[in-house]
């Protein structure tokens, strides 16, 4: 795999790859970049929240139809290789899934690092996309990630951990997605009154601005304009999951692209030289020879 750019993102569940880093995995997909991702949980614990799909032996089939679901969603979006860890989706805390054991969270910690060092050797990406940690929808699933994926980038360079997992990788860039922010929401709240359509963000802007939650710190910025409608057919290839009639749709891709046509994301861990805010995640990583 020497030569070419490479990407990996490390999700927690089917779906999460369509609403987080979509448009920038879609844009250095066409760009020629290796896109390749890791899925840790079949997203069993999920709810059916498309009533279209809420029907008899749906639930029953709902890892299956997930799993069919993020196949399809990864081959709109270029991604090269979809990576399962196979664990099963943890359910919210008090849930009888969360205590299930063979759910992610109850995974020991040592056994999921070693198998996203596998992963990040085999792939050797220059760039990994992850998660910092979650505020506001603390799932058990997305803190692992968290913690397990930027110890796994760095125990994948150390010749000491886990010789049996391959030749060590120095990934050079780890990013965290910061996709759910009130500036974006903001943004394109005001655009979408000024545009005469009724905005899905009003309550959730005023609950932001109660709890005084803080924005993340924005070190890259991505232009996605051209990849929104890929972003968009993504979600909506998980069926199960995204109803088409949902806030997720309410403001068109030809406003997205007008007021806010970026991803952003927070630089956690830099092996070069940065220059923030950067508008391209390879900046700064010089090609293979």
């Amino acid at each position: 795999m020497s030569g070419s750019r490479r990407l990996l993102a490390i999700h927690a569940h089917p779906d999460d790859e369509s609403s987080k880093g979509a448009g920038t995995m879609a844009r250095y997909a066409s760009e020629g970049v290796r896109v390749a991702l890791v899925c840790c949980t079949g997203g069993e614990a999920g709810d059916i929240l498309n009533p279209r799909m809420d029907r008899p032996g749906v639930k029953e089939r709902l890892a299956e139809l997930r799993r069919e679901e993020l196949e399809t969603a990864c081959s709109i979006l270029g991604v090269s290789r979809i990576h399962w860890l196979g664990y099963r989706d943890s359910g919210m805390p008090g849930t009888p899934d969360n205590a299930h054991p063979d759910a992610f969270c109850n995974a020991p910690f040592d056994r999921v690092v070693a198998r996203l060092v596998r992963v990040i050797r085999e792939e050797r990406p220059h760039v990994v996309l992850g998660y910092d940690h979650p505020v506001g929808y603390e799932h058990p699933d997305h803190i692992r990630v968290h913690e397990a994926g930027l110890e796994a980038v760095h125990a994948a360079a150390d010749p000491d951990r886990y010789p049996e997992a391959g030749v060590p990788w120095q990934v050079a860039k780890v990013y965290y997605f910061a996709t759910f922010t009130y500036e974006r929401f903001r943004v394109l709240h005001e655009a979408a009154l000024a545009a005469g359509i009724a905005s899905p963000y009003e309550e959730r802007l005023q609950r932001w601005s109660e709890q005084g939650v803080p924005d993340p710190r924005i070190d890259a910025r991505i232009d996605v304009s051209d990849h929104l409608h890929l972003r968009t057919k993504a979600l909506l290839a998980h069926a199960t999951q995204i109803d088409p009639d949902s806030s997720w749709f309410a403001i068109p891709d030809e406003l997205q692209r007008e007021a806010y046509p970026w991803e952003d994301y927070t630089l956690a861990f830099s092996a070069v030289p940065v220059d923030p805010p950067e508008d391209d995640l390879f900046a700064g990583i010089e090609p293979e020879a």
